[in-house]
């Protein structure tokens, strides 16, 4: 008996991750979850350099600001709330010293292309077509950072729009490292604020626009995240108290689900070897002077140094 519909995935057979990999994961919360795990099983990943981000505009708008190289300035940030912000990135970025938060953003710009043109694997995960248009100069923000919502018009995002924009970003990510690998991904978490129907109609812009624009044989694919979620996991309690965050369970399925389709065999090796580490690390003995404590210490250092032989870029 069957009690559960799958999607069904294929193992990449091109341009796999492993612990040589350079991962840059760009987007909405769920990209955070992702970059968590990756950074657990210490691929080397970096995730947001801006903060989250939750539409194609605001990450598009991004990328061309760090090839660009653009150089953030006072014209470029607002006071609100005893905070200094930029209606370009997540309130992260925020702080209370208008030179601090200029010196942030110039940073994270260099960061940014940095990593673009290093990265072998790019994973941008989209969490909304409906946008903010600030009225005061009709250009569309990254994050409102609680300003009154009379200051803006929300709008949704025509597919036709949205696929412009991931032909943007996937150009310039391409102008500056041709050959990396772009994996799109739509968010699983629910905007119900913007409503039942609305996030629907959200997710199907996302997804219709994306696949307008994935192409293997332009390195560029998609991971339905948004579809385990959905077909796969439909069930509240995989589900956050809030029932609209995938809870722990669920995004420890969408990794697995991930890793069987992305990552090298070899890869799965070390990441069992990694996390025999992180548990040994956390382990809480009865007796912390015990001899087989001690025991148990020295195995652990062990085991370290024989990874960081082999992968000297690790921290633990």
């Amino acid at each position: 008996m069957i009690l559960q519909t799958q999607v069904p995935l294929k193992k990449q057979t091109h341009n796999q991750i492993d612990y040589d990999s350079k991962l840059l994961l760009l987007g909405s919360c769920f990209s955070e979850n992702i970059g968590g795990k990756l950074s657990y099983f210490k691929f080397q990943s970096h995730q947001n350099p801006f903060g989250i981000l939750f539409h194609p505009k605001a990450i598009e708008n991004l990328i061309l600001h760090a090839i660009n190289e653009k150089k953030y300035s006072e014209e470029d940030i607002f006071y609100h709330n005893e905070r200094w912000h930029s209606f370009e990135t997540h309130s992260v970025l925020s702080t209370d010293e208008k030179k601090e938060l200029i010196s942030r953003l110039n940073n994270s710009i260099k960061k940014t292309l940095e990593e673009i043109k290093t990265a072998t694997h790019i994973i941008i995960t989209l969490g909304t077509a409906w946008v903010y248009r600030f009225i005061e100069t009709d250009r569309i923000v990254a994050n409102c950072h609680k300003v009154p919502q009379k200051k803006f018009l929300k709008e949704i995002l025509p597919v036709t729009e949205i696929v412009e924009s991931l032909e943007a970003i996937c150009y310039l990510i391409k102008s500056v490292n041709p050959k990396t690998t772009i994996i799109f991904t739509v968010s699983p978490v629910r905007h119900i604020k913007d409503g039942f129907v609305e996030n629907k109609r959200s997710k199907s812009h996302l997804i219709a626009a994306i696949h307008e624009v994935v192409d293997p044989r332009k390195n560029r694919h998609y991971f339905p995240s948004y579809e385990l979620m959905m077909d796969e996991l439909r069930e509240y309690r995989f589900y956050k108290e809030d029932m609209l965050h995938p809870n722990k369970i669920a995004v420890n399925y969408i990794w697995e689900k991930f890793v069987s389709v992305w990552c090298k065999d070899d890869a799965l090796q070390t990441m069992k070897r990694v996390e025999e580490i992180q548990k040994g690390m956390i382990h809480r003995p009865f007796n912390s002077n015990s001899e087989a404590h001690t025991k148990f210490l020295e195995k652990l250092a062990q085991k370290k140094e024989t990874l960081l032989q082999e992968f000297p870029f690790m921290r633990f």
